[in-house]
């Protein structure tokens, strides 16, 4: 009202003209570029051309028309529609400073730049005051609600800079053509610059594109250096969480062929538990993707609620759900959903399908590694850890001894006694079939207490770190108690008949080592124990738990 009041426009004859300029804002408000989440909209060369052709107030409203145009574009969230009454106070101070700004230097509204020169560098002047008024609101907008500073290097500004550099000009030059041929000037500068958005929008859209690969790349050689399964997953959920915003991100493993089981679950940056219920093929989002091979992306929950059947939070919106393949067939699925609606895009949806290859390889061959190095320190037989893994692990142990991090290890060794006897007796099948049960039994008892494995032919030895010569006594004869008091079942005799009935009574002699009363090092640990086993049991009558003595 002040802006009528004190600048009043004259529109007489001019409401073709006016609607013409409109009709122009309106498809340029239409067609913004997001640079880092900010939206970019080059109105600035069709708001100067308004304001030199039919006042401020003109200008002002036109603007205000093209922010509402932009954000109804954009779709602005529930959560931020406070942009609408930001944005237009925003706009509405840059239009209404701009315009004093000009008249304060003398230019004047609707005057031949042609004819009279001497305006000419006061109307170059507005749209750099123009441009300066607006990046010190943002900046000062940014701090105050978002505790932001902004570099006058960051891609968004640099972006919004060049192109002002390239729009302003134009602005003028639809200005001084408007004052010759009317309306007319609108084609014959519109249609250029509908072109030039659209070669910009191509050009940002390339560079984006560039910038996903380029990352996916970087990713795909980061989860390659890793050869645990859970740590490629943790590693690639977390990447992509840099890339798309996740808010939550699921990996489902395939069973029986039908289906999905989770296999990593990541809400909201804590990992859960993988206790969800399993989904069927062809059924929920999930389900639907496996049956069908192909990737989706829903916008907004609207779009697929009436098709999940699975376990998406409440407030899941947008969703991007993949098949992981390898060698054309699917080993998994990928979910992704954000809180925020339109959070996804196609480009987006291209770049995880290409990075969820990578993953398959990157899993595939986590596993066969995990694999062959599980065969690598496992005994093939009873499924224990082997010598190899065990000395192994007593040089670490006696490494942490000597840095204090450890301060007690004790070891036992046992050794069946008279094993020859049952070989010969039920055949060597029947000895490994009590090879593998007594694995299991120490297994079962030793549990976390201490690490379990196969020393050679019928000796096997416990490893027990943080336990005193004392405490390791007392588990070596719960051990020979667990082995005596409880017969062997044989499941074949030595001719091969099947004989679930046959039982098989054996026992063990036990050594006990500590350190570092016992030993400083492994190798002396292993002689030790192995010397109580067989000076102080073997000797002393069989059956029974004997410890080193120097």
């Amino acid at each position: 009202m002040l802006t009528y009041h004190f600048y009043p426009p004259d529109l007489s004859g001019q409401g073709i003209s006016l609607f013409a300029f409109f009709i122009l804002m309106f498809l340029v408000s239409s067609m913004p570029m997001v640079v880092n989440n900010t939206p970019i909209f080059l109105i600035q060369w069709v708001s100067m051309a308004v304001f030199l052709t039919f006042g401020l107030l003109a200008e002002i409203i036109m603007v205000q028309v093209g922010v509402l145009v932009l954000l109804i574009r954009l779709k602005v969230q529930k959560d931020q529609l406070f942009r609408l009454p930001l944005n237009s106070l925003l706009f509405f101070t840059v239009s209404l400073l701009s315009g004093l700004a000009y008249f304060a230097m003398g230019g004047k509204t609707g005057i031949d730049l042609i004819a009279e020169p001497q305006y000419f560098w006061v109307a170059a002047a507005y749209p750099v005051i123009h441009f300066t008024l607006n990046q010190i609101l943002i900046s000062v907008i940014q701090a105050a609600l978002y505790g932001r500073r902004i570099s006058f290097l960051e891609k968004d500004l640099i972006w919004e800079t060049v192109t002002s550099l390239i729009t302003f000009p134009i602005g003028l030059i639809l200005y001084i053509l408007y004052a010759e041929v009317g309306i007319l000037a609108l084609l014959i500068v519109g249609v250029p610059f509908v072109s030039l958005s659209i070669i910009l929008h191509l050009y940002y859209s390339s560079e984006k594109v560039i910038d996903y690969l380029q990352k996916a790349s970087e990713i795909s050689h980061k989860m390659a250096e890793h050869l645990d399964v859970n740590e490629v997953m943790e590693l690639f959920i977390l990447k992509l969480s840099e890339m798309v915003p996740v808010d939550y991100a699921y990996i489902l493993d395939i069973k029986d062929n039908d289906e999905l089981h989770s296999l990593f679950r990541k809400e909201h940056e804590l990992i859960k538990p993988n206790d969800l219920m399993p989904t069927n093929k062809n059924e929920g989002i999930s389900g639907l993707v496996l049956e069908t091979r192909k990737s989706v992306l829903f916008h907004s929950k609207r779009k697929w609620k009436n098709i999940a059947k699975e376990f998406l939070p409440e407030d899941a919106e947008s969703i991007i759900c993949v098949p992981i393949v390898r060698s054309n067939e699917i080993l998994g699925i990928l979910l992704l959903s954000s809180t925020k609606k339109r959070a996804y895009e196609k480009s987006q949806l291209m770049i995880v399908d290409i990075l969820c290859s990578h993953f398959a390889i990157a899993i595939e061959n986590a596993r066969h590694y995990e694999e062959t190095k599980a065969k690598s320190e496992r005994c093939a037989l009873t499924k224990l850890y082997n010598y190899r893994y065990i000395e192994e692990k007593l040089n670490e142990e006696f490494s942490r001894l000597q840095n204090g991090s450890r301060h007690l290890l004790s070891l036992i060794i046992l050794d069946i006694d008279h094993f020859k006897k049952v070989n010969d007796t039920y055949g060597h099948q029947s000895g490994n079939e009590i090879l593998c049960e007594l694995a299991d039994r120490l297994t079962n008892l030793i549990d976390t207490a201490g690490i379990a494995a196969r020393y050679g032919g019928e000796e096997f030895i416990v490893l027990m770190p943080d336990t005193s010569k004392e405490d390791a006594i007392g588990w070596a004869e719960l051990i020979r108690q667990t082995i005596a008091n409880r017969p062997f079942i044989l499941k074949q005799t030595i001719d091969g008949r099947s004989s679930s009935s046959t039982k098989v009574y054996i026992t063990a002699s036990i050594g006990v080592a500590a350190a570092p009363e016992d030993a400083d090092d492994s190798l002396a640990l292993i002689r030790h124990a192995d010397r109580a086993l067989y000076v102080g049991a073997k000797q002393a009558g069989r059956n029974r738990v004997a410890e080193y003595v120097k």
